[in-house]
């Protein structure tokens, strides 16, 4: 009973009742569909409806089919276990045939749903490396996927949670017919499987991490972020290249806030930091910084510092773009100097200031946004 309720959440009522409405446009006969204990799914009578006894008493005969005064029962199976009973309303045989046509259908459906059923639970098992080797390559084989194909993952984050949206746009534009699988492994996520051309690379694949943050933005008013791991060129490495995801979407939360789109083959120095233990870094923080906090120096000077830096440590032209006076910007150094020690004008004492807040930062975010 378990095992068949499962099979009858892969197809929705909504896809049950678009079904039957559409047929009976088409041929003028009323259908409705019923659970196997005699429960209403969906109906285009506009009254006098089957009882449910009928339905039970039908359901419970070894009967294919069954004529009740106008209406014609028939089953709806799935390997051998009946999931629905259809009713076909009608005096001719024409009803019935339209019956037969409508359990057809459906049951077409019941089977395009359960195999892609099948490949979202054996994809998120394989990124979660829940799997053994034999597994993944017999059940591939079994769902009709290809085994040596260049893949890259990547994690679309959306920041909402229980909300489907992302997933379906983004349905729309890859489908599975290219390669292309789109799943989930949490609720603020969604994981497409990108399978790779001939001729597609890293450039390929930055250009359509960015397409996905345009599109979602525009057709969804959210700010996603975009993370992606590295080509793999079999099947069982998918997982890898999840991971690798996995972690630029965390480094790039930390150390690169204002890019959309991180990929795990150009973190830079973040990648190390993320690696570091946590007791080092603790001690490097207080080793640079003593008794002073980061998180209680002036913001004014903070945001000119990072624009210095951006400015490869040129006084004049980050005193322009802030729109301030050479001599402010000068003020503004030494006072962060006079706190910590350091001389962000020179190379050393910059590039010493630089990594310490990325540690800074990557502490804030495992403490929960305190240190």
């Amino acid at each position: 009973m378990q095992e068949q309720k499962g099979r009858e959440a892969m197809i929705s009522t909504q896809i049950i009742v678009n079904c039957i409405e559409e047929l009976k446009q088409i041929t003028r006969v009323e259908l409705a569909v019923f659970g196997v204990d005699g429960s209403l799914v969906a109906s285009t009578f506009e009254d006098d409806l089957i009882s449910e006894n009928l339905i039970k008493g039908f359901a419970d005969s070894p009967a294919d089919s069954q004529v009740i005064g106008k209406d014609h029962l028939l089953r709806v199976m799935d390997e051998g276990d009946l999931l629905y009973i259809l009713v076909a309303r009608g005096e001719s045989d024409e009803a019935y045939l339209v019956g037969r046509i409508a359990v057809s259908q459906m049951q077409q459906l019941i089977i395009a749903y359960k195999e892609r059923f099948d490949r979202n639970n054996f994809f998120q098992n394989l990124l979660m490396d829940n799997l053994l080797l034999v597994d993944v390559y017999n059940r591939a084989k079994k769902l009709h996927i290809e085994v040596s194909v260049p893949r890259v993952v990547l994690i679309i984050e959306t920041g909402v949670e229980k909300d489907n949206t992302v997933a379906e746009l983004l349905r729309g534009m890859f489908s599975a017919q290219s390669g292309d699988f789109i799943t989930a492994v949490d609720e603020s996520t969604v994981i497409l499987i990108k399978s790779l051309g001939e001729n597609e690379g890293y450039p390929e694949i930055e250009k359509t991490a960015r397409t996905i943050v345009d599109m979602i933005n525009t057709e969804a008013m959210l700010n996603v972020r975009v993370a992606y791991g590295t080509i793999v060129e079999e099947l069982k490495d998918v997982s890898k290249s999840y991971k690798e995801a996995m972690m630029a979407l965390d480094v790039g939360k930390i150390f690169y806030v204002e890019k959309r789109v991180n990929a795990y083959g150009s973190l830079g120095i973040g990648r190390l930091i993320y690696q570091l233990p946590v007791n080092l870094c603790r001690i490097f923080i207080d080793e640079i910084f003593g008794e002073n906090d980061p998180g209680d120096f002036d913001e004014e000077i903070v945001s000119t510092v990072n624009k210095f830096f951006e400015n490869n440590l040129n006084v004049s032209e980050t005193s322009r773009q802030l729109f301030i006076h050479r001599n402010t910007l000068v003020y503004r150094v030494e006072k962060l100097q006079k706190s910590t020690g350091l001389d962000v004008r020179t190379f050393d004492d910059a590039l010493t200031f630089k990594i310490a807040m990325m540690v800074y930062n990557y502490m804030k975010y495992l403490d929960g946004g305190n240190i």
